[in-house]
């Protein structure tokens, strides 16, 4: 089934909410995510058009400017010896004190900085209803098959999930489709849903609205927005998903046509353990932060409201009583 790929990128700055402009088809210099230090730091920027290019929402002249390189870190005091002591077992403890131990690898699955993927996007204006109060948010937490199995185990009641993951009452879904269309399974335990990912297999996040009003969200993989690379937060600006539409991202944004693919690959080699230089506790679990539209109405079926649902009580009395 042919699927209508339309990226929406919305302004979500609380100051920046009312003057949105649109870029078109202009060339862009600016710098999006920002790619891991093995790569050499270099933006891959590519003027390729996507096969259904989206729109992007953004007031700034461009994405923000890449982090500095961090300092260099200061050298380690030069080990004091004596002179009755060979020189060999004097050279060998001075190079064990300067070498610094190897990060232990963690089990598991991470999300890595994959390959450039043209992915073309415009502006569009979008004012928030509540600038840093999403109306809904979700977590998929991702892993391979054994991993997702223990953390199932570990959250209790466990049982088998697949295709997508419905928000807010079901007005929202959400998932992971891998490289050949199909949407990933997992588990469900204790409300929270887990995904089965393969290592070197790429995955793309997938949002459906169902409800009348564009519905913007902000979207976080292991803890960095998608966007810029950067750690994620409500006040980022997000993609916009169209009444009725399906939203497809297909990585890391590298600037207005490009995107790095997110690919399954170990905690190590995750984009986000390399940015933040060797920190990885983050990895392993994809965010959804849902804004309305300012002048809309809102979709009444917020997880408060199912829940009255779900707490209605059949039989509250034995007889009627007059309105």
């Amino acid at each position: 089934m042919d699927l209508i790929r339309r990226g929406f990128l919305a302004v979500s700055l609380a100051t920046l909410f009312s003057s949105a402009i649109g870029c078109g088809g202009g060339s862009y210099t600016g710098g999006g995510a920002k790619p891991p230090a093995e790569a050499g730091g270099v933006e891959v920027q590519t003027t390729a058009a996507r096969e259904a290019p989206g729109q992007f929402g953004n007031d700034s002249a461009g994405f923000p400017a890449a982090d500095e390189a961090a300092p260099a870190a200061p050298p380690l005091p030069a080990v004091q010896g004596t002179a009755t002591r060979p020189s060999g077992v004097f050279e060998a403890e001075k190079k064990a004190e300067v070498m610094q131990p190897e990060p232990t690898n963690r089990p598991g699955l991470g999300t890595e900085w994959g390959e450039t993927r043209s992915s073309s996007i415009t502006t569009v204006a979008f004012q928030r209803a509540e600038p840093t109060s999403p109306f809904s948010m979700a977590s998929l937490f991702y892993n391979d098959e054994e991993g997702a199995r223990a953390m199932a185990n570990a959250a209790g009641f466990r049982r088998t999930s697949g295709g997508v993951t419905p928000v807010a009452g079901g007005a929202l879904l959400v998932g992971l489709r891998d490289e050949n269309g199909a949407f990933l399974n997992g588990f469900v335990a204790s409300d929270k849903n887990y995904i089965v990912g393969e290592a070197s297999r790429r995955y793309t996040i997938v949002i459906r609205n169902r409800t009348p009003n564009r519905i913007e969200c902000v979207v976080s993989v292991d803890g960095l927005d998608v966007i810029d690379g950067r750690a994620a937060g409500f006040s980022k600006r997000g993609y916009l998903v169209q009444p009725h539409g399906e939203l497809e991202i297909d990585g890391f944004r590298q600037s207005v046509d490009a995107v790095a693919a997110f690919r399954f690959g170990s905690v190590r080699g995750a984009y986000a353990t390399k940015k933040s230089g060797g920190d990885s506790r983050n990895v392993g679990v994809i965010g959804f932060a849902f804004f309305h539209e300012r002048g809309t109405n809102p979709f009444p079926w917020t997880n408060d409201e199912v829940n009255k649902r779900h707490d209605a009580n059949p039989f509250p009395g034995q007889f009627a009583t007059p309105p």
